[in-house]
């Protein structure tokens, strides 16, 4: 069993339904755990892996912990539709593989749940999901990942691929609106009203980017292409064609001195930025899934492997015989109007607490490694760093 297989062990071990060691949001807060995107992340990685090593205690895990949160009649522990809130539909993406592999009925309802949520989700006046019911009007990069890559599994599998023109329309809307010339990047958020407090008052786009809104992005673009049903040539070449874009306008981002991407990442070097590792891990994840599946030139798996032991030498660590993964940012957004706190300004971003275990850092960080184990490339970059 190698580092990273001793990690999840442990991992798994040492975390509940209810209480998982990797939500470090949920046990800062002391609140119950719900249905949640950063469970989401975990369980999409964990069901990567019992897919490409066929081992079957990850399975088994991500089972009884979905187990816990799906009811028969498939509504979801904690979960309310009220809320709009794009981030409660991440998690939706596994209970495809549960349905599949359980054949348990509740994971096919819970399907349908989440399904009628984006039917009645609020959109902007062109089309796009708001992020959340209470951030009327905004885009966030994050919302890409969180919502489309189910939202593409459901009409690729049950819907005979009838809302394909609306996911291209809204990815087509954020490369229109979102990216930065610049500096070849997409901001974190766009206000199509042009009224939240940290929105620019003509272009509706907060000040920054955020590497790990990117991050979310870069694996969208991947992810929802890949669940892209042959004869739909033009929405996948669009997605590819953004795909490839962002793979070169994010070589420049990749510090020489750490081989890693920064918390504001055309910021290198400045005070109080830092090398960060969850959206290092999904660019990682991008370079190598996207070189993997013939997105992005071959050249990139590389890169991402590269990352990825970068991550591995500075934030990996052993201590007491315990792994753990650091230098990553516990959270970030933009607003509400009761929190101007959150402005999207460089002090800002860097303000936020970096810890250890999160899942918004340590699936990504897994899912590259699944990555790794497909190209035939994953004892060599462990090897690399003993």
């Amino acid at each position: 069993m190698n580092m990273i297989e001793r990690y999840v062990e442990r991992m798994m071990a040492e975390s509940a339904p209810d209480r998982p060691l990797w939500n470090i949001e949920k046990i800062k807060e002391g609140k119950i755990n719900g249905w949640n995107y950063i469970d989401g992340c975990m369980m999409i990685a964990l069901l990567t892996l019992h897919r490409i090593t066929g081992e079957e205690r990850y399975y088994t895990f991500a089972e009884r912990f979905l187990d816990h949160y799906v009811f028969e009649d498939g509504s979801l522990r904690g979960y309310k539709e009220a809320d709009y809130n794009l981030d409660n539909i991440c998690e939706g993406r596994v209970l495809f593989d549960l349905y599949r592999l359980s054949g348990k009925e509740k994971y096919r309802r819970a399907i349908d749940t989440l399904r009628g949520q984006l039917e009645r989700q609020p959109r902007t006046h062109e089309g796009n999901f708001w992020h959340k019911q209470i951030y009327p009007n905004q885009v966030w990069l994050d919302g890409l990942y969180m919502a489309q890559v189910f939202y593409t599994r459901c009409t690729t599998e049950l819907e005979d691929c009838a809302g394909y023109e609306d996911i291209h329309r809204q990815f087509m809307t954020v490369r229109e609106r979102m990216y930065d010339p610049a500096t070849g990047l997409y901001r974190h958020g766009y206000d199509a009203s042009k009224t939240a407090f940290w929105a620019d008052k003509e272009t509706g786009l907060s000040a920054n980017p955020w590497l790990r809104s990117l991050g979310w992005f870069s694996a969208a673009l991947i992810d929802v292409t890949a669940e892209i049903a042959p004869g739909h040539e033009d929405f996948r070449n669009d997605m590819v064609a953004i795909a490839q874009d962002l793979a070169q306008r994010l070589l420049p981002y990749i510090d020489k001195n750490t081989s890693m991407l920064w918390q504001v990442p055309n910021q290198i070097g400045r005070e109080g930025n830092y090398p960060e590792t969850s959206g290092s891990a999904m660019a990682a994840y991008f370079y190598l899934k996207g070189a993997r599946l013939g997105m992005l030139d071959a050249s990139y798996a590389k890169v991402g492997a590269e990352i990825f032991g970068a991550i591995c030498k500075r934030y990996l660590s052993e201590t007491e015989g315990k792994l753990n993964l650091g230098g990553i940012c516990l959270v970030a957004g933009l607003g509400p109007e009761n929190n101007r706190r959150r402005d999207g300004s460089y002090e800002y971003y860097i303000s936020e607490p970096i810890v250890e275990n999160d899942a918004k850092g340590l699936a990504p960080f897994l899912m590259c490694y699944t990555e790794l184990l497909q190209s035939g490339m994953a004892d060599e970059v462990l090897a690399g760093l003993e």
